[in-house]
Protein backbone atom coordinates (compact mmCIF):
# COMPACT_ATOMS: atom_id res chain seq x y z
CA UNK A 1 0.00 0.00 0.00
CA UNK A 2 2.73 2.36 -0.53
CA UNK A 3 2.16 5.82 -2.55
CA UNK A 4 4.30 8.15 -4.31
CA UNK A 5 5.33 11.03 -1.55
CA UNK A 6 2.85 14.27 -2.29
CA UNK A 7 5.92 16.10 -1.16
CA UNK A 8 9.59 15.92 -2.19
CA UNK A 9 10.86 15.66 1.26
CA UNK A 10 9.64 14.98 4.74
CA UNK A 11 10.01 17.33 7.06
CA UNK A 12 11.27 14.75 9.47
CA UNK A 13 12.48 11.39 8.31
CA UNK A 14 12.94 8.29 11.13
CA UNK A 15 15.33 5.28 9.09
CA UNK A 16 16.25 1.75 10.20
CA UNK A 17 15.12 2.90 14.23
CA UNK A 18 15.12 0.23 15.95
CA UNK A 19 15.06 -0.03 20.55
CA UNK A 20 16.29 -2.60 22.51
CA UNK A 21 15.44 -3.28 26.23
CA UNK A 22 16.62 -6.59 27.75
CA UNK A 23 15.14 -9.72 26.34
CA UNK A 24 12.93 -7.27 23.89
CA UNK A 25 13.43 -5.78 20.92
CA UNK A 26 10.79 -2.86 20.97
CA UNK A 27 11.48 -1.64 17.43
CA UNK A 28 12.99 -3.52 14.54
CA UNK A 29 14.10 -1.13 11.45
CA UNK A 30 11.21 1.25 11.78
CA UNK A 31 10.77 3.98 9.04
CA UNK A 32 8.53 6.87 9.25
CA UNK A 33 7.57 10.46 7.16
CA UNK A 34 6.07 13.17 7.92
CA UNK A 35 5.09 15.69 5.38
CA UNK A 36 4.38 19.17 5.95
CA UNK A 37 0.79 20.03 5.82
CA UNK A 38 -0.44 16.60 6.93
CA UNK A 39 -1.92 14.89 9.75
CA UNK A 40 -0.34 11.52 9.69
CA UNK A 41 -1.85 8.61 12.16
CA UNK A 42 0.14 6.04 13.95
CA UNK A 43 -1.79 2.95 14.07
CA UNK A 44 -1.38 -0.52 16.02
CA UNK A 45 -2.61 -2.45 19.17
CA UNK A 46 -0.83 -2.80 22.61
CA UNK A 47 2.61 -3.68 21.99
CA UNK A 48 3.32 -2.49 18.28
CA UNK A 49 6.36 -0.32 19.67
CA UNK A 50 3.80 3.58 18.99
CA UNK A 51 4.89 5.20 22.36
CA UNK A 52 8.37 3.70 21.57
CA UNK A 53 8.96 5.11 18.67
CA UNK A 54 7.77 8.40 19.72
CA UNK A 55 9.74 8.61 22.84
CA UNK A 56 13.23 7.54 20.48
CA UNK A 57 11.62 10.58 18.12
CA UNK A 58 11.67 13.18 21.11
CA UNK A 59 14.69 11.90 22.96
CA UNK A 60 13.10 10.52 25.70
CA UNK A 61 14.74 7.36 24.50
CA UNK A 62 18.20 7.27 22.83
CA UNK A 63 17.78 5.03 19.59
CA UNK A 64 20.18 1.84 19.53
CA UNK A 65 20.20 1.66 15.67
CA UNK A 66 18.79 4.84 12.79
CA UNK A 67 19.01 7.88 11.72
CA UNK A 68 16.48 10.84 12.49
CA UNK A 69 16.63 13.43 9.51
CA UNK A 70 14.77 16.85 10.38
CA UNK A 71 14.52 19.08 7.62
CA UNK A 72 17.04 16.74 5.33
CA UNK A 73 19.48 17.26 8.54
CA UNK A 74 20.77 15.09 10.63
CA UNK A 75 19.74 15.55 14.44
CA UNK A 76 20.07 13.50 17.68
CA UNK A 77 17.63 14.86 19.96
CA UNK A 78 19.43 13.64 23.65
CA UNK A 79 15.99 14.98 26.15
CA UNK A 80 12.27 15.75 24.96
CA UNK A 81 13.82 19.85 25.76
CA UNK A 82 16.26 19.41 23.04
CA UNK A 83 13.35 18.05 20.60
CA UNK A 84 11.37 21.11 21.41
CA UNK A 85 14.54 23.18 20.86
CA UNK A 86 14.81 21.32 17.57
CA UNK A 87 10.62 22.14 16.65
CA UNK A 88 9.42 18.65 17.87
CA UNK A 89 6.66 19.22 20.25
CA UNK A 90 4.57 16.79 21.71
CA UNK A 91 1.22 16.59 23.71
CA UNK A 92 -0.40 13.71 25.56
CA UNK A 93 -3.72 12.83 26.75
CA UNK A 94 -3.02 13.94 30.25
CA UNK A 95 -2.33 17.66 29.78
CA UNK A 96 1.18 18.17 30.87
CA UNK A 97 0.59 21.64 31.93
CA UNK A 98 0.24 23.31 35.49
CA UNK A 99 -3.11 24.13 36.77
CA UNK A 100 -2.26 25.99 39.70
CA UNK A 101 -0.88 28.63 37.01
CA UNK A 102 -2.78 30.81 34.53
CA UNK A 103 -3.59 29.97 30.58
CA UNK A 104 -1.28 32.52 29.96
CA UNK A 105 1.46 31.82 32.31
CA UNK A 106 0.95 28.23 31.18
CA UNK A 107 1.50 29.15 27.61
CA UNK A 108 4.27 31.45 28.13
CA UNK A 109 5.81 28.80 30.89
CA UNK A 110 9.68 29.64 30.41
CA UNK A 111 9.58 32.30 28.35
CA UNK A 112 7.68 34.88 29.53
CA UNK A 113 7.98 38.55 28.31
CA UNK A 114 9.57 40.59 30.93
CA UNK A 115 9.74 44.39 31.60
CA UNK A 116 12.54 46.05 33.89
CA UNK A 117 13.28 42.47 35.33
CA UNK A 118 9.80 41.38 36.34
CA UNK A 119 6.84 39.06 34.77
CA UNK A 120 5.02 42.14 31.86
CA UNK A 121 1.41 40.53 32.61
CA UNK A 122 -0.69 42.66 31.09
CA UNK A 123 1.23 42.13 27.72
CA UNK A 124 1.91 38.36 27.78
CA UNK A 125 -2.12 37.80 28.24
CA UNK A 126 -2.46 40.32 25.71
CA UNK A 127 -0.39 38.01 23.61
CA UNK A 128 -2.27 34.69 24.97
CA UNK A 129 -5.30 36.21 23.88
CA UNK A 130 -4.77 36.75 20.28
CA UNK A 131 -2.66 33.33 20.01
CA UNK A 132 -5.55 31.27 21.32
CA UNK A 133 -8.13 33.44 19.22
CA UNK A 134 -6.20 32.54 16.28
CA UNK A 135 -7.30 28.47 17.45
CA UNK A 136 -10.94 29.88 17.82
CA UNK A 137 -10.81 30.33 21.14
CA UNK A 138 -12.01 33.05 23.12
CA UNK A 139 -11.29 32.94 26.89
CA UNK A 140 -9.72 35.04 29.58
CA UNK A 141 -6.04 34.10 29.75
CA UNK A 142 -5.34 35.10 33.08
CA UNK A 143 -8.01 32.64 34.57
CA UNK A 144 -6.27 29.42 36.36
CA UNK A 145 -5.84 27.07 33.44
CA UNK A 146 -8.67 24.44 36.01
CA UNK A 147 -11.80 26.96 35.19
CA UNK A 148 -11.85 25.28 31.70
CA UNK A 149 -12.41 22.07 30.01
CA UNK A 150 -10.01 19.46 29.65
CA UNK A 151 -11.09 19.70 25.71
CA UNK A 152 -9.60 23.78 26.23
CA UNK A 153 -6.30 22.39 28.46
CA UNK A 154 -5.50 20.39 25.28
CA UNK A 155 -5.65 23.12 22.68
CA UNK A 156 -3.60 25.37 25.13
CA UNK A 157 -1.39 22.52 25.51
CA UNK A 158 -1.42 22.51 21.40
CA UNK A 159 -0.84 26.01 21.54
CA UNK A 160 1.76 26.17 23.48
CA UNK A 161 3.47 23.17 21.31
CA UNK A 162 3.17 24.83 18.19
CA UNK A 163 4.31 27.79 19.56
CA UNK A 164 7.45 26.60 20.90
CA UNK A 165 8.46 23.96 18.49
CA UNK A 166 7.16 24.87 14.86
CA UNK A 167 8.17 22.01 12.84
CA UNK A 168 6.50 18.87 13.80
CA UNK A 169 3.54 18.12 16.47
CA UNK A 170 2.68 15.09 18.26
CA UNK A 171 -0.37 13.96 19.44
CA UNK A 172 -0.70 10.91 21.86
CA UNK A 173 -4.07 10.01 22.63
CA UNK A 174 -5.49 13.79 22.40
CA UNK A 175 -9.22 12.76 22.16
CA UNK A 176 -9.48 9.62 24.85
CA UNK A 177 -11.68 12.01 27.50
CA UNK A 178 -13.30 14.27 25.58
CA UNK A 179 -16.91 14.08 24.34
CA UNK A 180 -18.09 14.12 20.62
CA UNK A 181 -18.51 17.51 20.22
CA UNK A 182 -14.86 18.48 22.48
CA UNK A 183 -13.57 16.18 19.51
CA UNK A 184 -14.79 18.43 16.90
CA UNK A 185 -13.36 21.30 18.27
CA UNK A 186 -9.59 19.52 19.01
CA UNK A 187 -10.33 18.96 15.49
CA UNK A 188 -11.15 22.31 14.03
CA UNK A 189 -7.30 23.50 16.03
CA UNK A 190 -5.53 20.05 14.37
CA UNK A 191 -6.46 21.47 11.27
CA UNK A 192 -5.78 24.72 11.69
CA UNK A 193 -2.02 23.55 12.59
CA UNK A 194 -2.15 21.66 9.61
CA UNK A 195 -3.33 24.65 7.36
CA UNK A 196 0.22 26.44 9.07
CA UNK A 197 2.42 23.42 7.42
CA UNK A 198 3.16 21.61 10.45
CA UNK A 199 3.59 17.68 10.08
CA UNK A 200 0.83 16.55 12.99
CA UNK A 201 1.55 13.01 14.32
CA UNK A 202 -2.16 11.62 15.75
CA UNK A 203 -2.16 8.41 17.81
CA UNK A 204 -5.36 7.00 18.68
CA UNK A 205 -7.64 4.07 18.70
CA UNK A 206 -10.68 5.56 17.21
CA UNK A 207 -10.76 4.33 13.84
CA UNK A 208 -13.69 6.70 12.98
CA UNK A 209 -11.28 9.72 14.20
CA UNK A 210 -8.32 8.75 12.06
CA UNK A 211 -10.28 8.78 8.68
CA UNK A 212 -11.86 11.88 9.76
CA UNK A 213 -8.88 14.11 10.23
CA UNK A 214 -5.99 12.01 9.03
CA UNK A 215 -4.16 11.87 5.43
CA UNK A 216 -1.93 8.97 5.77
CA UNK A 217 -1.01 6.02 8.20
CA UNK A 218 1.73 4.21 9.03
CA UNK A 219 1.06 0.95 10.76
CA UNK A 220 3.13 -0.87 13.91
CA UNK A 221 2.62 -4.79 14.77
CA UNK A 222 5.04 -6.60 17.01
CA UNK A 223 7.90 -3.27 16.50
CA UNK A 224 8.08 -3.43 12.91
CA UNK A 225 6.20 -1.33 10.15
CA UNK A 226 3.45 -3.06 8.06
CA UNK A 227 2.22 -0.48 6.47
CA UNK A 228 1.79 3.03 4.91
CA UNK A 229 -0.71 4.00 2.68
CA UNK A 230 -2.62 6.92 2.15
CA UNK A 231 -5.95 7.06 4.10
CA UNK A 232 -7.97 7.96 0.69
CA UNK A 233 -7.16 5.13 -0.97
CA UNK A 234 -7.85 2.29 1.91
CA UNK A 235 -10.74 1.35 4.19
CA UNK A 236 -11.04 1.09 7.50
CA UNK A 237 -11.03 -2.80 7.11
CA UNK A 238 -7.98 -2.94 5.39
CA UNK A 239 -6.56 -0.63 8.44
CA UNK A 240 -7.63 -3.10 11.10
CA UNK A 241 -6.33 -6.31 8.72
CA UNK A 242 -2.93 -4.37 8.73
CA UNK A 243 -3.31 -3.85 13.00
CA UNK A 244 -4.11 -7.90 13.69
CA UNK A 245 -2.13 -9.53 10.95
CA UNK A 246 -5.01 -11.61 10.17
CA UNK A 247 -5.70 -13.40 6.72
CA UNK A 248 -9.87 -12.56 5.87
CA UNK A 249 -10.86 -16.18 5.57
CA UNK A 250 -13.58 -17.43 6.80
CA UNK A 251 -13.20 -20.31 9.08
CA UNK A 252 -16.21 -22.01 10.22
CA UNK A 253 -16.07 -23.50 13.68
CA UNK A 254 -16.38 -27.33 13.35
CA UNK A 255 -16.05 -27.94 17.26
CA UNK A 256 -19.34 -28.48 19.01
CA UNK A 257 -19.10 -25.94 21.16
CA UNK A 258 -22.22 -27.63 23.57
CA UNK A 259 -25.73 -26.39 24.75
CA UNK A 260 -25.35 -23.52 27.39
CA UNK A 261 -27.46 -23.76 30.42
CA UNK A 262 -29.57 -22.19 32.40
CA UNK A 263 -29.25 -18.07 32.79
CA UNK A 264 -26.74 -16.98 35.21
CA UNK A 265 -26.19 -13.31 34.58
CA UNK A 266 -28.28 -10.89 33.53
CA UNK A 267 -26.75 -7.37 33.11
CA UNK A 268 -29.18 -4.75 31.54
CA UNK A 269 -28.35 -1.04 30.32
CA UNK A 270 -24.99 -1.33 32.65
CA UNK A 271 -22.70 1.46 31.81
CA UNK A 272 -20.90 4.66 33.41
CA UNK A 273 -20.26 8.21 31.88
CA UNK A 274 -17.46 8.98 29.73
CA UNK A 275 -16.08 4.89 29.64
CA UNK A 276 -18.61 2.87 28.29
CA UNK A 277 -21.78 3.14 26.36
CA UNK A 278 -24.58 1.25 28.33
CA UNK A 279 -25.09 -2.40 27.36
CA UNK A 280 -27.32 -5.15 27.72
CA UNK A 281 -25.24 -8.87 28.13
CA UNK A 282 -27.17 -12.20 29.50
CA UNK A 283 -24.56 -14.65 30.40
CA UNK A 284 -25.83 -18.73 30.98
CA UNK A 285 -24.08 -21.59 33.05
CA UNK A 286 -21.57 -23.44 30.14
CA UNK A 287 -21.13 -20.58 28.04
CA UNK A 288 -17.71 -18.99 26.87
CA UNK A 289 -19.00 -14.47 25.58
CA UNK A 290 -15.82 -13.82 23.86
CA UNK A 291 -15.16 -10.21 23.39
CA UNK A 292 -13.42 -8.46 20.60
CA UNK A 293 -12.41 -5.52 19.82
CA UNK A 294 -9.67 -3.05 19.14
CA UNK A 295 -7.29 -1.27 22.16
CA UNK A 296 -9.46 1.34 23.29
CA UNK A 297 -12.70 0.05 22.19
CA UNK A 298 -13.88 -1.03 25.85
CA UNK A 299 -12.96 -4.82 26.37
CA UNK A 300 -11.16 -3.79 29.50
CA UNK A 301 -14.16 -1.53 30.97
CA UNK A 302 -16.10 -3.73 30.17
CA UNK A 303 -14.81 -6.15 32.47
CA UNK A 304 -14.16 -4.29 35.22
CA UNK A 305 -17.66 -2.69 35.35
CA UNK A 306 -19.12 -5.74 35.55
CA UNK A 307 -16.21 -7.27 38.11
CA UNK A 308 -17.22 -3.58 40.06
CA UNK A 309 -13.77 -2.62 40.10
CA UNK A 310 -14.96 0.23 37.98
CA UNK A 311 -18.51 1.35 39.78
CA UNK A 312 -21.58 1.64 37.02
CA UNK A 313 -23.48 5.01 37.39
CA UNK A 314 -26.60 3.13 35.93
CA UNK A 315 -27.97 -0.36 34.79
CA UNK A 316 -28.76 -3.06 36.80
CA UNK A 317 -26.99 -6.60 37.09
CA UNK A 318 -29.52 -9.92 37.78
CA UNK A 319 -27.44 -13.12 39.44
CA UNK A 320 -30.04 -16.16 38.66
CA UNK A 321 -33.12 -13.57 38.38
CA UNK A 322 -32.10 -11.55 41.43
CA UNK A 323 -30.75 -8.06 41.14
CA UNK A 324 -27.23 -7.77 43.14
CA UNK A 325 -24.74 -4.57 44.00
CA UNK A 326 -21.73 -4.20 42.51
CA UNK A 327 -19.97 -1.47 44.09
CA UNK A 328 -16.28 -3.19 44.32
CA UNK A 329 -14.75 -6.34 43.57
CA UNK A 330 -15.33 -7.50 47.34
CA UNK A 331 -19.16 -7.41 46.42
CA UNK A 332 -18.19 -9.41 42.88
CA UNK A 333 -16.25 -11.94 45.04
CA UNK A 334 -18.66 -12.30 47.25
CA UNK A 335 -21.06 -13.85 44.80
CA UNK A 336 -18.28 -15.79 43.18
CA UNK A 337 -16.97 -13.87 40.52
CA UNK A 338 -13.51 -13.70 39.62
CA UNK A 339 -11.19 -11.84 37.18
CA UNK A 340 -7.80 -12.67 35.75
CA UNK A 341 -6.82 -8.81 34.52
CA UNK A 342 -5.15 -7.97 31.00
CA UNK A 343 -2.12 -6.77 32.85
CA UNK A 344 -0.82 -9.72 35.52
CA UNK A 345 2.49 -7.89 36.65
CA UNK A 346 0.56 -4.50 37.96
CA UNK A 347 -2.98 -5.46 38.40
CA UNK A 348 -2.32 -9.47 39.03
CA UNK A 349 0.16 -10.75 40.74
CA UNK A 350 1.87 -9.60 44.15
CA UNK A 351 5.65 -9.90 42.84
CA UNK A 352 7.57 -10.63 46.05
CA UNK A 353 5.14 -12.89 47.50
CA UNK A 354 5.63 -16.50 47.05
CA UNK A 355 3.52 -18.43 44.18
CA UNK A 356 1.57 -20.35 46.96
CA UNK A 357 0.70 -16.74 48.71
CA UNK A 358 -0.49 -15.51 45.32
CA UNK A 359 -2.24 -18.49 44.51
CA UNK A 360 -4.56 -18.45 48.11
CA UNK A 361 -4.73 -14.93 47.72
CA UNK A 362 -8.53 -14.42 46.18
CA UNK A 363 -9.64 -17.72 48.80
CA UNK A 364 -8.54 -16.03 52.11
CA UNK A 365 -9.69 -12.52 51.31
CA UNK A 366 -12.91 -14.10 50.54
CA UNK A 367 -12.92 -15.78 53.61
CA UNK A 368 -11.74 -13.24 56.08
CA UNK A 369 -8.19 -12.32 57.24
CA UNK A 370 -9.38 -12.82 60.87
CA UNK A 371 -10.08 -16.55 59.58
CA UNK A 372 -7.09 -17.29 58.21
CA UNK A 373 -6.51 -20.99 56.32
CA UNK A 374 -4.31 -23.75 58.31
CA UNK A 375 -1.22 -23.70 56.34
CA UNK A 376 -1.64 -28.02 55.17
CA UNK A 377 -4.89 -26.95 53.40
CA UNK A 378 -2.97 -23.84 51.68
CA UNK A 379 -0.48 -25.87 51.14
CA UNK A 380 -2.75 -28.92 49.58
CA UNK A 381 -4.70 -26.35 47.58
CA UNK A 382 -1.62 -24.93 46.12
CA UNK A 383 0.02 -28.20 45.25
CA UNK A 384 -3.12 -29.38 43.57
CA UNK A 385 -3.33 -26.33 41.63
CA UNK A 386 0.04 -26.70 40.08
CA UNK A 387 -0.05 -30.23 39.36
CA UNK A 388 -3.62 -29.53 37.79
CA UNK A 389 -2.36 -26.59 35.63
CA UNK A 390 1.21 -27.98 35.29
CA UNK A 391 2.77 -24.59 36.83
CA UNK A 392 6.45 -25.16 36.95
CA UNK A 393 8.22 -24.08 39.24
CA UNK A 394 11.63 -24.87 41.64
CA UNK A 395 9.38 -23.91 44.88
CA UNK A 396 6.37 -22.56 46.00
CA UNK A 397 8.02 -20.81 48.20
CA UNK A 398 9.77 -18.64 45.33
CA UNK A 399 8.83 -15.25 45.11
CA UNK A 400 6.18 -15.43 41.99
CA UNK A 401 8.00 -12.89 39.64
CA UNK A 402 10.49 -15.26 38.58
CA UNK A 403 8.18 -17.83 37.47
CA UNK A 404 7.83 -17.07 32.75
CA UNK A 405 5.08 -15.03 31.91
CA UNK A 406 2.82 -17.84 31.15
CA UNK A 407 3.52 -19.81 34.53
CA UNK A 408 2.19 -16.22 36.27
CA UNK A 409 -0.69 -16.33 34.26
CA UNK A 410 -1.36 -20.16 35.47
CA UNK A 411 -0.83 -19.55 38.76
CA UNK A 412 -3.40 -16.00 38.20
CA UNK A 413 -5.84 -18.54 37.44
CA UNK A 414 -5.26 -20.77 40.42
CA UNK A 415 -5.93 -18.17 42.42
CA UNK A 416 -9.26 -17.59 41.29
CA UNK A 417 -9.98 -21.05 40.40
CA UNK A 418 -9.37 -21.96 44.07
CA UNK A 419 -12.46 -19.94 45.34
CA UNK A 420 -14.54 -22.42 43.07
CA UNK A 421 -16.17 -19.17 40.75
CA UNK A 422 -19.44 -19.81 39.02
CA UNK A 423 -18.51 -16.94 37.07
CA UNK A 424 -14.83 -16.31 35.65
CA UNK A 425 -13.97 -13.41 32.89
CA UNK A 426 -10.55 -13.51 31.82
CA UNK A 427 -8.94 -10.32 30.36
CA UNK A 428 -6.19 -11.53 27.53
CA UNK A 429 -5.57 -14.40 29.30
CA UNK A 430 -2.95 -15.07 26.76
CA UNK A 431 -0.90 -12.08 25.75
CA UNK A 432 2.50 -12.97 26.34
CA UNK A 433 3.49 -16.27 27.11
CA UNK A 434 5.00 -18.90 25.26
CA UNK A 435 3.26 -21.18 22.92
CA UNK A 436 2.88 -24.29 25.13
CA UNK A 437 1.10 -22.38 27.90
CA UNK A 438 -0.56 -20.61 25.11
CA UNK A 439 -2.47 -24.10 24.29
CA UNK A 440 -2.61 -25.15 27.71
CA UNK A 441 -4.77 -22.26 28.92
CA UNK A 442 -6.83 -22.43 25.61
CA UNK A 443 -8.12 -25.54 26.70
CA UNK A 444 -8.42 -24.77 30.11
CA UNK A 445 -11.33 -22.56 28.69
CA UNK A 446 -12.45 -25.39 27.03
CA UNK A 447 -12.82 -27.50 29.76
CA UNK A 448 -14.09 -25.34 32.23
CA UNK A 449 -16.36 -24.38 29.69
CA UNK A 450 -17.95 -28.17 29.18
CA UNK A 451 -17.86 -28.58 33.29
CA UNK A 452 -20.52 -25.73 33.48
CA UNK A 453 -18.87 -22.40 34.61
CA UNK A 454 -19.72 -19.37 32.54
CA UNK A 455 -16.65 -17.45 31.20
CA UNK A 456 -16.29 -13.65 29.51
CA UNK A 457 -12.95 -13.61 27.24
CA UNK A 458 -11.59 -10.50 26.04
CA UNK A 459 -9.09 -11.14 23.78
CA UNK A 460 -7.14 -9.52 20.85
CA UNK A 461 -6.55 -13.03 19.50
CA UNK A 462 -9.27 -13.59 17.47
CA UNK A 463 -8.85 -17.28 16.06
CA UNK A 464 -9.25 -17.79 19.74
CA UNK A 465 -12.44 -16.38 19.99
CA UNK A 466 -13.60 -18.11 17.35
CA UNK A 467 -12.05 -22.02 18.75
CA UNK A 468 -14.06 -21.32 22.20
CA UNK A 469 -16.67 -18.90 22.16
CA UNK A 470 -20.56 -19.74 21.84
CA UNK A 471 -21.29 -16.59 21.20
CA UNK A 472 -19.01 -13.20 20.76
CA UNK A 473 -19.75 -9.44 20.97
CA UNK A 474 -17.96 -7.15 19.03
CA UNK A 475 -16.84 -3.44 20.69
CA UNK A 476 -16.08 -0.62 18.69
CA UNK A 477 -15.54 3.37 20.19
CA UNK A 478 -16.50 1.79 24.03
CA UNK A 479 -19.90 0.44 22.80
CA UNK A 480 -21.02 -2.91 21.73
CA UNK A 481 -21.73 -2.63 18.00
CA UNK A 482 -22.61 -6.82 17.15
CA UNK A 483 -23.29 -9.69 18.54
CA UNK A 484 -22.12 -12.89 16.61
CA UNK A 485 -23.36 -16.88 17.09
CA UNK A 486 -22.59 -19.74 15.68
CA UNK A 487 -21.31 -20.14 12.46
CA UNK A 488 -21.08 -16.35 12.26
CA UNK A 489 -18.05 -16.59 14.30
CA UNK A 490 -15.39 -16.18 12.35
CA UNK A 491 -12.09 -14.12 11.86
CA UNK A 492 -13.37 -11.98 8.60
CA UNK A 493 -17.00 -11.47 10.22
CA UNK A 494 -15.10 -9.85 13.36
CA UNK A 495 -13.14 -7.87 11.85
CA UNK A 496 -15.80 -6.25 9.07
CA UNK A 497 -17.98 -5.26 12.87
CA UNK A 498 -14.73 -3.97 13.87
CA UNK A 499 -14.44 -1.83 10.94
CA UNK A 500 -18.14 -1.07 9.86
CA UNK A 501 -19.16 2.04 11.22
CA UNK A 502 -22.96 1.18 11.30
CA UNK A 503 -22.33 -2.50 12.53
CA UNK A 504 -24.83 -3.09 14.69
Amino acid sequence: MKDTPTHPMPVLHARGISKFFPGTIALDDVDLRLMPGEVHALLGENGAGKSTLIKCLTGAYRRDAGTLMLDGQDVAPGSTADSQLLGIGTVYQEVNLLPNLTVAENLYLGRQPMRRGFIARRRMNAQARDVLAGYGLDIDPAEPLTAYSVAIQQVVAIARAVEMSGKVLILDEPTASLDRDEVQLLFGVIRQVKARGLAVVFITHFLDQVFEISDRATVLRNGRVVGECLLRDVTQRDVVTMMLGRQLEAQVKTRDTGRPGKTLLDIKGLGKRGMIAPFSLTIREGEVVGLAGLLGSGRTETANLIFGAVPADHGQVLLRGREIGLRNPRDAVAHRFALCPEDRKIDGIVGDLSVRDNIILALQARQGWMRPIPRAKIEEIAQSYVRALDIRLASLDMPIRLLSGGNQQKALLARWLATNPDFLILDEPTRGIDVGAHAEIIALIEQLRADGMALLVASSELEELVAYSTRVIVLRDREQVSELTGDQITPDNIINAIATEDAA
